[in-house]
């Protein structure tokens, strides 16, 4: 069950703790009554003690055998409905309803509608649910507890729907926000690879009209000449192969081939110089990265992934160690942004915490077949990976990177 709800993983477990809690508790009290000696015996008394309300609870959490959320929602509806069914015909007084069972449903019908993706399936199936809430009070089989008990299970579900509606649609807006960065991050690299296929059909041009003009004065020098137009056309072809994109920085420049250690060099020094009071950032090459030249667009993309880290690490992780590691084999240009963690959270940071900028990111190094990743390595280390492939060729994809059992793949800083 995760709403990625803007909370802090100890908030979350906070609200999970309390309410397995509050279930515990309903539980302990139905128990409690049902064995009331001054209570009449009956056996639709005890089933919802002991059967629908403790199904209905053990219903709420996914697990590797569980049915679909709507298949167990649908079920714990159907018995409950039944139940009622059975204490409308049963001769005998009921008393009490099952009040596990009856936040067991109210929890279902806020999952249901925060979770389920189709908006019919999420209608019929919440509507199944209510109609098994406000059935119950028909258990009593009095005035006063059909009309007491309408009332109260009516603002209870009223608080349910409205939590249910406010997580969907929190969950909506976040999905929009997402998608809103994804489109405009294409827009922008498809701007970019408009400019780079310009670049090289201007060369190409170039070359074709002057393999003409050397035509018939020196015949020797067209065969270089057409050897250049297929370098640059095969050049274009691996461009469009691997879907370039050469991203533009704020000030609409482009980093330029060969520039990727410098602009690396200057962007952790500016980084450095923003902190007086904190340990300066290290930048570190294997000896295949600095000997080596990449493509444009592997180059910018580097770059703007380690802008980008470092943008964090500045609002997130002020004060803390910064080591930016870039390594390179035969088919990978590997870059690690690494910081240490804040020994203590230090609030809200700026312009909040959407983890947008990381989507961002990983479009433009997915968009070049590499691979993305941001998370927690340790309790004291948080980390930022890219690997981007070197050539246009399709390489087996790098080892993934290990990932903390504490679920750091999903966090978005």
């Amino acid at each position: 069950m995760d709403w990625k709800l803007p909370f802090s993983p100890g908030v979350r477990r906070l609200v999970t703790a309390a309410a397995l809690l509050a279930l515990a508790l309903t539980w302990v009290v139905d128990i409690l009554a049902v064995f009331n000696p001054g209570q009449p015996s009956s056996p639709a008394r005890w089933v919802p003690v002991f059967v629908t309300g403790p199904l209905a609870a053990l219903a709420l959490p996914d697990t590797r055998w569980s049915p679909s959320l709507t298949a167990r929602s649908l079920g714990i509806a159907a018995m409950s409905v039944a139940l009622t069914c059975v204490c409308l015909v049963d001769p005998r007084p009921v008393g009490d309803w099952g009040l596990l069972e009856i936040l067991a449903l109210l929890f279902l019908i806020v999952r249901v509608l925060a979770e389920t993706e189709s908006d019919r399936t999420t209608a019929w199936t919440a509507g199944a649910l209510v109609a098994a809430v406000l059935m119950m009070p028909l258990r009593g089989r009095t005035v006063f507890s059909l009309v007491a008990g309408q009332y109260v299970l009516t603002v209870a579900l009223a608080l349910a729907v409205l939590i249910g509606c406010s997580l969907r649609a929190l969950e909506a807006r976040r999905r929009r926000a997402v998608q809103e960065v994804r489109y405009a991050e294409r827009l922008a690299l498809a701007r970019d690879l408009h400019d780079l296929i310009a670049h090289h059909m201007t060369g190409i041009i170039v070359q074709a009209n002057a393999a003409r003009t050397v035509h018939a004065i020196s015949p020797e020098k067209v065969d270089p000449a057409l050897e250049a137009i297929s370098r640059s056309g095969t050049e274009t072809l691996e461009s469009m192969r691997r879907l370039v994109r050469v991203l533009r920085e704020d000030d609409h420049q482009a980093l330029r081939p060969a520039d990727l250690l410098s602009g690396l060099g200057d962007l952790v020094a500016g980084f450095s110089r923003r902190r007086p009071d904190a340990p300066a950032a290290r930048l570190e090459a294997g000896a295949a990265a600095r000997t080596s030249r990449f493509s444009p667009e592997v180059e910018t993309s580097v770059y703007r992934v380690v802008q980008e880290a470092l943008t964090n690490v500045h609002r997130h992780a002020p004060g803390e160690r910064v080591v930016v590691r870039l390594d390179a084999d035969p088919d990978w240009l590997h870059v690690t942004v690494a910081n240490s963690l804040p020994h203590r959270r230090t609030g809200s940071p700026a312009g909040g915490q959407s983890g947008l900028g990381l989507i961002g990111l990983r479009e433009r190094v997915e968009a070049l077949d590499g691979e993305f990743w941001a998370g927690a390595v340790d309790p004291a280390r948080w980390e930022v990976r890219a690997s981007v492939p070197r050539s246009p060729d399709s390489p087996p994809h790098p080892p993934r990177p290990a990932r903390s059992a504490r679920g750091a793949t999903r966090t978005a800083r």
